[in-house]
């Protein structure tokens, strides 16, 4: 229970703040990433009453705190929760919450606010940060008094506290999850109530009814008679699998059918990477092999996806030979992108579970023929890369850290650009909520502090963080949490001095001219047009002595031939430990569907 205060009556008094807190412990909160400030102070005040029960984490930038709470949420069955105070702080959240939004990651986003009687005046530090976030939370609460000025009114308050923590749990977390706002005016945080508190109040949502759907008979009758009748089948799997917890009922379903499985980038893990019925990651940057055959596919089973543009490309084009089952949580998906010839809305657990028994062994088609055609193009079109004798390439880096660490199962967090794109194609994941990637929203800067989300609930696991230079820098103050919070990150930074999927761009489309994508001195002799850039003597900045003056062990590496002992110190290090990987920036990230253009517009070279 919260520290209470005592008042002459004997009645003890509990403030607003301590009532969030206690809430949030009820709700089976662990570990919350909080930055103080004026209007949160009183939170943090009671934060530190609990410091036995709910660890607080500090993070060094509000951004850092939200991708944190996502990389604990990610990672596990939980609700992550971030807390910032009024203002700069809160706006400082919107991009973690707008990520989370767009993932369906279930995170709760606690700011303090302004006294209720200067909300609306331009207070310092105010912002509106519920009209804010309306567009890119699930659910969101102010919490004020009807008369703040009347003590009844406020204590009525005090006392829906419970309820309404309750609820932003309950949201978050059920149907689609995604992230849920509470701004607390600081008046309210330092109000007092006297007496006992309900901690466990009825929920009031009468316009939320997230129970899941009973899938029908007939619906697997139907999905059933549409797998018994195809030549071509494909499984399309998204991050919906891994929200679900179907990984299982996913790859029981799969080797039973010997249907061939094509991943989004949010569902890699949902069915092992290293299984030979798996074609890998479809898409703009996905295999060849694995567009070839949606492509060509007469029944495509897309289970917890959402059709995203980096999926289909021209829609009219994709997967247009054949029959579509849907399944998905959000009713709101079916057939906003891609029309659906069976629409389920469902958990695809639950649906799973119900299709398993169904299949009779002459529901399951002869799919030789499809086998063959689909190792046909694996043989022809498989991942691959150059040789550079002794430069160290982005790909050939990631691989050998997955070879290294395979058998340790480890977590993954990325930031955004090409290096995310080669961890997902290079990195196969066996098991679901290993892979944790900025996907939707595609911000840069969630690696790094996404991994010490991760770090912080999975305190024995190994977890790393693969980061480029550029998408690195938007959050490397985070180095100094790692420090201090002992968290033992690793970071793989492949480091080409260069924004390498714009840079990407730029050659491929706008003639190789560069923009203000060049990251070092502008005097650089790469910057003049000179040299090839593979193999630079210096860097800029200089990451290991960064690293050191935040505390965190480092090395640079520049050559093939010294890589894997660069690597095993890295992953053997007791501590966080950052290892600068020179790379040539010229590299591109192949295959490459052109946006808005089909799997037959694939780009191999």
């Amino acid at each position: 229970m919260p520290t209470a205060t005592k008042q002459k009556t004997g009645q003890t008094t509990t403030s607003g703040a301590e009532i969030l807190v206690e809430s949030l412990i009820r709700q089976g909160v662990k570990c919350v990433f909080a930055y103080p400030g004026g209007a949160s102070m009183p939170l943090h005040q009671a934060l530190r009453q609990h410091r036995e029960t709910l660890r607080t984490v500090l993070p060094r930038h509000e951004q850092g705190g939200g991708f944190a709470a996502q990389g604990f949420a990610r990672s596990s069955n939980d609700v992550g929760v971030c807390m910032a105070t009024s203002g700069p702080g809160a706006t400082n959240l919107v991009t973690a919450i707008a990520d989370a939004k767009l993932d369906s990651v279930p995170l709760v986003a606690v700011t303090g606010q302004v006294p209720q009687h200067v909300i609306g005046s331009d207070a310092f530090q105010e912002t509106p940060i519920v009209s804010v976030c309306q567009q890119i939370t699930k659910h969101h609460y102010l919490i004020t008094a009807a008369d703040p000025n009347c003590t009844e009114s406020v204590a009525q308050t005090l006392r829906s506290i419970p309820r309404i923590v309750k609820e932003a749990f309950y949201i978050a977390r059920t149907g689609r999850p995604g992230p849920v706002l509470i701004d607390f005016p600081k008046n309210i945080q330092l109000a007092s109530l006297e007496g006992e508190i309900d901690y466990d109040p009825p929920l009031f949502l009468p316009g939320y009814r997230p129970e899941t759907r009973t899938v029908a008979d007939e619906q697997i009758r139907q999905v059933t008679a549409a797998i018994r009748r195809s030549k071509r089948p494909m499984l399309y799997i998204g991050g919906g699998v891994v929200n679900s917890g179907a990984a299982d009922q996913l790859t029981a379903f799969a080797r039973r059918t010997n249907i061939p499985v094509t991943s989004t980038v949010m569902g890699l893990g949902g069915f092992p990477g290293d299984d030979p019925q798996s074609l890998h990651m479809l898409g703009m940057h996905g295999t060849v092999y694995a567009n070839y055959a949606v492509n060509e596919a007469d029944l495509l089973l897309a289970f917890g996806v959402r059709f995203d543009d980096r999926v289909t490309g021209k829609v009219s084009e994709f997967a247009k030979h054949g029959k579509i089952v849907h399944v998905d949580i959000d009713p709101a998906e079916m057939h906003k992108v891609k029309e659906a010839h069976i629409p389920i809305v469902a958990d695809v657990k639950g649906f799973l579970e119900k299709l398993n028994p169904a299949i009779s062994d002459d529901d399951i088609p002869d799919l030789t023929e499809w086998w063959d055609r689909i190792n046909g193009w694996r043989a022809e079109h498989p991942l691959s890369y150059a040789e550079r004798g002794d430069h160290i390439l982005p790909q050939f880096a990631i691989e050998e850290l997955y070879k290294l660490t395979a058998k340790r199962d480890p977590y993954v967090a990325v930031g955004v650009g090409q290096h995310q794109m080669w961890a997902a194609q290079f990195f196969k994941f066996r098991k679901p909520r290993r892979w944790l990637s900025s996907s939707g929203l595609g911000t840069m800067g969630f690696g790094l502090p996404a991994a010490m989300g991760v770090q912080t609930r999975h305190p024995g696991e190994l977890v790393i963080d693969i980061d480029g230079d550029g998408s690195f820098q938007m959050n490397i103050q985070e180095l100094a949490t790692l420090t201090c919070e002992k968290l033992p990150v690793k970071i793989l930074l492949l480091n080409n001095q260069h924004l390498g999927m714009v840079v990407q761009w730029e050659d491929r489309f706008m003639e190789g001219k560069r923009a203000h994508t060049y990251l070092g001195p502008v005097d650089h002799p790469e910057w003049l047009g000179e040299g090839d850039g593979s193999f630079y003597e210096e860097t800029y900045p200089d990451f290991v002595k960064i690293a050191s003056g935040y505390g965190v062990a480092a090395a640079h590496v520049r050559r093939k031939s010294d890589l894997a002992a660069a690597l095993e110190e890295m992953i053997n290090h007791d501590g966080p430990y950052l290892l600068d990987v020179i790379c040539p920036y010229q590299e591109h990230v192949l295959p490459m569907i052109p946006s808005g253009a089909t799997a037959r517009d694939i780009i191999t070279e």
